[in-house]
């Protein structure tokens, strides 16, 4: 069965849950209600729709934490979270009378023995399956996935941080569990480098729970490492691609418009308002999102008629309407009416995006690319950086945009003085709110030049002086670089350590170059070849989700596969820098003002 879940990762997990969860209890044709928490909602959401669980069996779907009506005639499958909320909810569902006439129990992960105990001792009679279906993230793309996981942010690179070590364990096991849904044993490596601290510890972690989640499979024999390579990235490696402004669509669109799960509000030329959703069902969002702001207008129109014919639903214009002709047509007619919905979505985002671009972000962009790639849009050196940032400080930007100027003013430098510093947070005025540039040390980042620091040297790049580029968008996030040099087998171990050694797919045999042109090939070809997983510690940004389509799209040979704690826009980011300073209880008060 074809369903909305035909992405990639998302199709992979679906699969995953298809054969698990629902397998279990398709065994009796009695209709059965679905009931999620917070998380596996999201889960779900992000990889089926209401028609293929319907199609499966599924008739209700509700919340785990809401009051429900007892339907004592039919069975529940419980898929949560083994957590003691969510074990408590469900005990309160048969004590002291059952609500539901059975249960199947699935957890996303492992259950502690304490809370599985205690689900025996209270519901043994009721519970029919009880199983860990191992599935603890969320598959946002076809390509992307997350741990969901925002909080980790501070748990890590807060100084106060009381529980680093169990949010580095629970990252551990999210990632353990991606490996295990795609069914690879990669080999391990990460960043070395004095001052970025938790991806050698988070590396460990990984490698280790890897070995035994395999020593441990259900498979009688231990399994191999597979044709798979995990790169372990920590934020502090590239602070400059999530703060600059990027003017790719889906990456501008999540920094520029108040985009909110990933929800876009759009006003219809009568002025009503409308929601749209940005997620791979939208086939036109899939093909505009990585191109760059000065295409996409131009691309709607042609990517429309594509879509159109690749269904089929393409017509002569002297086409005759007979009865049957017409009853196709119907047939065709909610298909049409998408698309044009999706016409009229992304006409009016792209007007959005321009607006702003043209009102604001046109003037910061030169200042930007020029300090973030250390040479103007000729080439020519940056020889005096403060030239560079003055003009953005004496024009009249918002806060947030200048405080993104002084940043990466700070980022090109690799840390300024104390006195220059000082003077840059009393020109943009926040003396009081310091801490969103100050607050980069705690993850490794040089805010403040030391003696020491000169004889820092800034890792070197690959060459793109061939490739062409608009001049307002000249740099490439440094995690590009990073995956076209291990597909190329380019990593230096000194560099980028094995936490243990990568299959033979690594050795150079298979390495493809990303400059070479090949032919077309499936997602089935794709899986065929090895696979990269890149995992970045401390948030991902667009630009870089960006990132592994281009390299996997460019080498047939190797899918790229990138994933993170979160998905940071520039101003999210921002606002978890400035956090980092706060004591536990004033982060606490600030989240509960939030709306």
């Amino acid at each position: 069965m074809a369903t909305g879940a035909d992405h990639g990762l998302k199709k992979i997990v679906w699969q995953r849950i298809k054969d698990t969860l629902i397998a279990d209890c398709r065994k009796s044709e009695v209709w059965k209600i679905l009931i999620l928490d917070h998380f596996t909602t999201r889960l779900l959401s992000s990889c089926c729709k209401m028609s293929d669980l319907m199609s499966e069996g599924i008739t209700i779907v509700e919340d785990l934490c809401k009051n429900r009506e007892p339907v004592p005639e039919m069975k529940a499958i419980y898929f949560m979270t083994p957590t003691a909320k969510c074990v408590d909810a469900f005990i309160n569902d048969f004590k002291p009378k059952p609500k539901y006439k059975a249960a199947y129990v699935f957890f996303t992960d492992y259950c502690p023995d304490g809370l599985f105990d205690k689900m025996k001792k209270n519901c043994a009679k009721h519970i029919k399956v009880c199983k860990e279906i191992n599935i603890s993230f969320l598959p946002l793309e076809a390509q992307v996935f997350s741990c969901d996981n925002a909080e980790a942010f501070k748990s890590i690179y807060s100084p106060n941080s009381q529980d680093r070590d169990q949010t580095l364990e629970m990252i551990a096991d999210q990632i353990v569990a991606l490996c295990a849904t795609l069914d690879e044993y990669p080999g391990v490596r990460y960043k070395k480098d004095p001052n970025l601290y938790y991806g050698k510890k988070l590396a460990e972690l990984v490698d280790n729970k890897l070995a035994r989640h395999y020593e441990l499979d259900d498979n009688s024999k231990k399994k191999g490492k597979t044709q798979a390579q995990l790169l372990i990235v920590d934020r502090a490696l590239d602070p400059v691609s999530p703060i600059l402004h990027e003017l790719t669509y889906q990456a501008m669109a999540y920094d520029l418009i108040p985009i909110k799960d990933n929800t876009y509000e759009y006003k219809l030329k009568d002025g009503a308002k409308k929601d749209a959703l940005l997620n791979d069902e939208d086939e036109l969002w899939v093909k505009l999102r990585h191109m760059h702001i000065a295409e996409v207008t131009g691309q709607i129109p042609k990517l429309v008629k594509e879509i159109s014919a690749s269904r089929g639903e393409k017509k002569q214009a002297d086409d005759k309407i007979s009865i049957g002709g017409l009853s196709q047509l119907m047939k065709k007619m909610p298909g049409f009416r998408k698309q044009m919905t999706q016409k009229t979505v992304h006409l009016c985002l792209a007007e959005d995006l321009m607006s702003h671009y043209q009102k604001n972000v046109e003037k910061l962009c030169k200042a930007e690319q020029d300090l973030a790639v250390g040479a103007d849009a000729e080439g020519q050196k940056v020889k005096d950086p403060m030239r560079t940032l003055l003009p953005v400080l004496l024009h009249p930007h918002d806060t947030t945009d200048k405080i993104r100027a002084v940043l990466l003013y700070i980022f090109s430098l690799n840390g300024t003085t104390a006195e220059n510093l000082n003077k840059l947070i009393q020109h943009v005025k926040i003396e009081d709110e310091s801490g969103y540039i100050l607050n980069w040390k705690h993850l490794g980042v040089p805010i403040i030049s030391t003696p020491s620091m000169f004889s820092f040297r800034k890792q070197s790049r690959r060459d793109r002086s061939d490739e062409e580029t608009y001049k307002v968008s000249r740099w490439t996030p440094i995690i590009k670089d990073v995956m076209e040099d291990a597909v190329e087998n380019k990593l230096e171990a000194k560099d980028w350590p094995y936490q243990s050694e990568c299959p033979s797919a690594w050795n150079g045999s298979r390495a493809v170059s990303a400059r070479q042109k090949h032919k077309g090939s499936s997602p089935d070809d794709l899986r065929s070849g090895s696979r990269l997983i890149v995992f970045v510690l401390g948030g991902v940004s667009y630009s870089e989700m960006r990132c592994a389509y281009e390299v996997t799209h460019a080498n047939k040979s190797c899918e790229v596969i990138i994933g993170s704690t979160h998905i940071l826009t520039p101003r999210s980011l921002l606002e978890d820098i400035y956090n980092l300073g706060k004591q536990p209880m004033e982060s606490f008060t600030i989240e509960e003002d939030k709306p």
